[in-house]
């Protein structure tokens, strides 16, 4: 064989491989791997995640079959840093290409959902159920996980409490224990705004600060007296006084003992057996009675410097309530502002 023909082979060999090795390429693209193949999937990207992050992320998931397939197509057109943040539901058999396009148009397909500030975990699955998003028992049984209280070191049983209460946009529908990790990741960053400091906080003290903010949720109407009535709460644990608040015997009625909302709390009330009962034990309840929102938490993290010890609502209408400092002060305001015609 002549040195021209020996030319010719090693060239029609080499453009033999480079067909062959863009056939390769063009199905790795234009396919999906068989993990794709039996139903849509949930994907996140978080804020911030490189191209070379999202990449082996979908490449563990079984999203696509090669990570640096979809970073060479990302270079190739300039789309590095187009991918953007959200819950994506990827359609089956979307092949490696089909999913670039897909996140970096951010074709989300988001519903909103409102979660209003106070609510309990209970209320909040029923919520969740209503709205399509997942089913209550699944959200309530993720409020319970080992593997999230461990996630999050949150001591107790129940993440009730760290589920921060917002409008957030996710698929319908969505995976119960990603929801309550979405609300405790917002609930810590929410915090950490507030109380930048909170990481070294002694974790009982985190803890008193959080029960505190979810009763004074519960309690207050004006947002401006809401550091106060924190303060009241505050003054009243340094003496061992009971907090004597409404709040934790309708959290007894309607949560413990799964009963309707109370139109007003009797004396009977008063007596419930319950360690969660503020007006029969000094102290805070076992845990938190509802999941407060960022007023409330200011007002538990930051409480007003005063030394009122109790209130009483004086306007319904407003919402707006008379503090005062000793027990006389009290009860000459509850004559005033309750037995007025």
């Amino acid at each position: 064989m002549s040195n021209g023909t020996k030319i010719l082979a090693r060239c029609g060999a080499v453009a033999f491989g480079v067909i062959a090795s863009l056939a390769v390429v063009g199905a790795f693209l234009n396919s999906s791997p068989p993990s794709m193949r039996t139903g849509d999937r949930l994907f996140p990207i978080e804020k911030g995640e490189s191209l070379s992050r999202i990449s082996h992320d979908l490449q563990d998931e079984g999203f696509i079959r090669f990570a640096p397939l979809l970073e060479a197509v990302g270079r190739l057109k300039g789309t590095q840093s187009d991918f953007k943040a959200g819950y994506y539901r990827i359609p089956r058999a979307s092949s490696t290409l089909a999913i670039h396009d897909f996140l970096v148009a951010g074709t989300q397909n988001l519903g909103k959902v409102t979660i209003p500030e106070g609510w309990t975990s209970s209320k909040i699955a029923r919520h969740l159920e209503a709205e399509g998003v997942c089913s209550a028992s699944d959200f309530m049984a993720a409020t319970r996980s080992p593997e999230l209280l461990s996630q999050f070191s949150v001591p107790g049983k129940s993440l009730e409490g760290y589920l921060f209460p917002d409008t957030y946009f996710v698929p319908r529908p969505f995976p119960a224990a990603t929801f309550v990790e979405l609300m405790v990741k917002t609930f810590f960053d929410t915090v950490g705004r507030i109380a930048p400091d909170w990481r070294t906080m002694e974790r009982p003290k985190f803890q008193e600060s959080l029960v505190v903010a979810s009763i004074v949720e519960r309690e207050y109407r004006v947002d401006a007296e809401a550091p106060l009535i924190a303060a009241v709460f505050y003054n009243r644990l340094r003496r061992n006084m009971g907090l004597e608040s409404c709040a934790t015997l309708e959290y007894i009625i309607t949560e413990i003992q799964q009963k309707a909302h109370p139109e007003y709390i009797t004396i009977e009330d008063e007596k419930l057996n319950s360690p969660y009962n503020t007006y029969k034990w000094a102290g805070l309840p076992p845990g938190p009675i509802s999941n407060p929102g960022r007023t409330a938490l200011e007002a538990a993290f930051q409480p007003a410097r005063t030394d009122y010890l109790y209130f009483v609502l004086r306007d319904s209408q407003s919402g707006r309530h008379f503090f005062s400092r000793n027990l006389n002060e009290h009860n000459q305001a509850k004559y005033l502002y309750l037995k007025k015609p």
